[in-house]
């Protein structure tokens, strides 16, 4: 049981790693409306905070990453508008994570389901332990996935979403990383320092790389044609060659030695 008077978001951010976590163990972390508004806003700090270069989402616990909406908590006292405006907020939870500029690692236990799931896949890579379960339970509540729809198809082939979507079963670690959605898996006791090595390597790239790439992905990744997106590429390609940790990335590999990069 997590102490009463704890938060139940925790912000932790160690050597340019930023560690968000859901801190409500005593319901498998799920998601009230205060819990994704302070998401909301440690995201928007991350992304202005210089000290962070890698952002790390998790759960407390060992029990579950996230088992979706706090739909209890959500429902109480709220009209009929609150509660349309409240629901979109996971939404724009989803829209802060792909428009962050840093890289986003979802490290995985157990439950991760409904708007977990969601959130999970949000994220840019995910790292599972192999007693992590993913789904959609939402179907056999009389509810659906409406939200995490997004992040689900551009997470996995449109069918498998949607079958997933209509049957609520839950998916293992092991075909989670055979369908695709899931980076890696590694034993309950490796989670952590998988993670930590994973955030390490990406905290030491130029952020300014990292941030102009990360952003042309999210750009072309929904557009309609492949000419629409390569007519974005073409540009920010030279965009991209303008900055100075690009001319400094090329003369480290002629003179072969480690770049020295000033994120700029």
């Amino acid at each position: 049981m997590a102490d009463a008077a704890a938060p139940a978001l925790l912000v932790d951010t160690v050597d340019g790693v930023t560690t968000l976590t859901l801190n409500r163990p005593e319901v498998h972390n799920a998601l009230s409306w205060s819990v994704l508004s302070a998401l909301r806003a440690a995201v928007a700090a991350a992304r202005t905070d210089p000290a962070t270069r890698v952002v790390v989402l998790t759960g407390a616990g060992e029990k579950a990453f996230c088992a979706g909406a706090d739909l209890s908590g959500m429902a109480a006292g709220a009209g009929y508008a609150e509660l349309h405006d409240g629901r979109g907020e996971l939404a724009r939870l989803f829209a802060d994570l792909w428009g962050l500029g840093k890289p986003t690692i979802a490290k995985v236990r157990g439950w991760c389901l409904a708007g977990g799931f969601g959130l999970a896949l949000a994220c840019d890579l995910v790292v599972a332990a192999d007693d992590a379960r993913f789904g959609t339970p939402e179907v056999d509540r009389g509810l659906w996935p409406y939200m995490i729809t997004v992040p689900m198809v551009r997470s996995m082939p449109p069918k498998v979403a949607l079958e997933l979507q209509l049957t609520g079963r839950r998916v293992a670690a092991d075909e989670a990383l055979q369908i695709g959605f899931v980076n890696r898996v590694v034993a309950p006791s490796e989670v952590d320092a998988a993670v930590a090595e994973l955030a390490a390597g990406l905290a030491a790239k130029s952020t300014a790389v990292v941030r102009l790439g990360r952003d042309a992905f999210y750009a072309v990744w929904d557009q309609a044609s492949a000419t629409d997106a390569l007519k974005l590429l073409h540009p920010m390609l030279t965009v991209h060659t303008g900055l100075e940790d690009a001319a400094e990335g090329i003369a480290a590999f002629a003179e072969k030695r480690a770049p020295v990069w000033t994120d700029r």
